[in-house]
């Protein structure tokens, strides 16, 4: 187990949702600057790693599960852990509590290095590693299997300038928003999602056209966000009623 890192935030009118819910793909980014906050604590910052790796962090997985989202105004406490790696991969959790103290969100992640030029997967190196205080470990912690959708439904959008992160790729919040867009709306004003499985494939390059597909079996909804052909995200949500 590594070192763990935890901060309050408050839930902006900004992000919120017409539910008053926090909007998801902002929780995560939220919860993605938490764990860049403990990393300038230790000293790895992104900045320091590019400078002397020439290397970036890439989020490749998510397993999200939650009991509600919070809610607007609301002051929520968010931990983050670095809990272990192997050769290629860093994996990291996030738990967000109520403000009565309740973990209402669960979100593991795994990262990998890459390398900003080639964008090629880079082995971990243990002098960035090591001031988390995370276990090496030599298993591999695969996700559920994604199955390709025979007959989807598709929606076509376009990756402008402010889809685009500090590393130049899409921001991954924004695979996010593009599957939840193809869902009705009263839909999401009903339900909320219960468990997330969301894998990135490859990523989409600015200007370029990107299809979100969707098949929808009852509160199963499976996704997949495709570019010239390839794809590049997919996703299954298990969904509640509000």
């Amino acid at each position: 187990m590594g070192k763990k890192y935890k901060t309050t935030y408050q839930i902006p009118f900004y992000e919120s949702d017409i539910n008053q819910n926090v909007k998801l793909p902002h929780i995560l980014s939220v919860a993605l600057q938490v764990s860049g906050m403990q990393s300038l604590e230790l000293g790895m910052s992104d900045e320091k790693i590019f400078k002397d790796y020439h290397l970036v962090w890439v989020i490749t997985d998510y397993e999200i599960e939650m009991e509600r989202l919070p809610r607007y105004a609301e002051t929520v406490t968010i931990e983050t852990e670095a809990l272990s790696y192997n050769r290629y991969f860093c994996y990291r959790s996030f738990a967000i509590y109520s403000q009565e103290g309740q973990k209402i969100m669960t979100i593991l992640s795994t990262f990998v290095l890459s390398d900003y030029d080639s964008r090629k997967v880079h082995e971990v190196v243990e002098a960035i590693i090591r001031p988390y205080a995370s276990e090496k470990i030599k298993k591999i912690n695969r996700g559920p299997k994604y199955h390709k959708l025979a007959d989807p439904q598709e929606t076509l959008y376009h990756v402008r300038y402010f889809d685009l992160d500090l590393n130049g790729h899409v921001n991954n919040s924004r695979y996010i928003e593009w599957m939840y867009d193809v869902l009705e709306l009263d839909f999401l004003k009903t339900h909320i999602p219960r468990k997330i499985s969301l894998k990135y494939v490859k990523e989409v390059h600015h200007g370029k056209d990107v299809l979100s597909r969707l098949e929808q079996s009852g509160l199963i909804t499976r996704h997949e966000i495709v570019s010239q052909g390839q794809l590049n995200a997919q996703a299954s949500i298990e969904w509640r009623r509000l």
